[in-house]
């Protein structure tokens, strides 16, 4: 049985939009049928009406159309219902870049009048970091792989695929990590249990999303171990990051009594109790607010100014990491990556004293005068 869209406009009634389509089957008549595209409120022009309908005819329609009978609105609606990550906080990043800067300049263009290098000057042209252009390119190659695997455009020919985004890996900033002496005196200024969160931050590398969803049942205090399996973002509960990110993390003695004192404190204390919850709500913090306000405050006060995240503290941990000489394996299994390039290109920097103290080394290794011949001078260039 085929389907096809009527070639009328969407017939409207007082307050909603109805798109009318008929059925055809072999030996049969033809039926109609109607599908609710929306309210008045919602879609007020029919340029917003067509926009709407259009995914809807890439559904309808048996046969795929023409790539140029395609708006980019219409393949970015179907990819949003169908393909869209469900993990909400990968979801909501996408739907921002979406609908911030992809939809707006090519919502109306048809599939097959996006071309590489308008992208490609688009990007440039985006009033944002390298790293956030090459995350919109990301987004439109993979809408665009969904056009492939719907037969909306010819397979292999994804136009994104040309499309170069300059210095992508450079950060504009250099991620802030934090001395040991600048950690202890952070400590004094944070009350509880914020206090006991950035202990567990820096001693542990987790993401704040993985701290706040702890519960007492994921630790194994006799094995010395815990299992991180579960995030919370904007107080919505879901997965871990990755597949990788899931595992069991070693818990050191020291850190282990400090999780003890602070359950005979916390306000749950039962194996599903929440580490680090609300005693009103019953339900996680929400890490943001806690860095806006107590960490901030906190860092100013201790004299290490403002510009202090969650995330200082997980560059930080990678970067002790490596001034203790833990082999990079380790590192990454400890800091849960995937790719081990990640570990090493993105996450942490050398102190500058212990960068001083390898190259010191070195020096001495050269400028050694036990043992050692001088080293002979470099020999005159003969004249000519």
């Amino acid at each position: 049985m085929g389907e096809f869209l009527a070639t009328d406009e969407p017939a409207r009634s007082c307050d909603s939009l109805t798109l009318r389509r008929r059925m055809a089957a072999v030996g049969q008549a033809r039926q109609r049928r109607s599908t609710t595209v929306g309210t008045l409120e919602q879609y007020p022009s029919k340029a917003a009406v067509r926009q709407a309908v259009g995914a809807l005819l890439l559904k309808v329609n048996s046969e795929p159309p023409h790539a140029g009978a395609v708006t980019f609105a219409a393949l970015v609606d179907r990819y949003v219902e169908e393909e869209l990550r469900e993990r909400f906080s990968t979801r909501i990043s996408y739907l921002s870049v979406v609908n911030t800067h992809i939809r707006p300049k090519w919502a109306d263009f048809p599939l097959d009048k996006v071309k590489p290098m308008a992208v490609e000057k688009w990007l440039r042209d985006l009033p944002l970091a390298p790293k956030s252009r090459a995350n919109a390119r990301s987004i439109m190659h993979l809408i665009f792989k969904c056009a492939e695997q719907w037969e909306l455009i010819e397979i292999g020919k994804n136009p994104i695929a040309l499309v170069r985004v300059k210095g992508c890996t450079k950060r504009l900033t250099t991620p802030r990590v934090l001395t040991a002496v600048e950690f202890a005196g952070l400590l004094p200024y944070l009350r509880e249990p914020y206090r006991t969160m950035v202990i567990v931050a820096q001693c542990l590398g987790l993401r704040v999303s993985e701290i706040v969803a702890l519960q007492w049942g994921d630790f194994d205090f006799h094995n010395l171990t815990l299992l991180v399996q579960r995030s919370i973002v904007h107080g919505r509960m879901g997965a871990v990051k990755t597949e990788y990110a899931r595992d069991f993390v070693p818990l050191d003695p020291q850190l282990a009594s400090v999780l003890q004192d602070w359950r005979q404190r916390a306000p749950f204390k039962e194996e599903t109790g929440w580490l680090f919850a609300n005693p009103r709500t019953g339900r996680p913090y929400h890490q943001e607010e806690i860095q806006k306000k107590p960490l901030k405050k906190a860092a100013i006060a201790a004299g290490i100014g403002s510009k202090i995240g969650w995330h200082t503290f997980r560059h930080t941990y990678r970067s002790w990491l490596d001034a203790t000489g833990a082999p990079l394996k380790v590192q990454q299994e400890l800091m849960r990556h995937a790719s081990i390039t990640t570990t090493m290109n993105v996450y942490g920097r050398a102190m500058p004293n212990i960068k001083r103290e390898a190259n010191s080394k070195v020096v001495s290794m050269v400028l050694k005068k036990e043992k050692r011949e001088p080293i002979a001078a470099a020999p005159k260039a003969v004249s000519s």
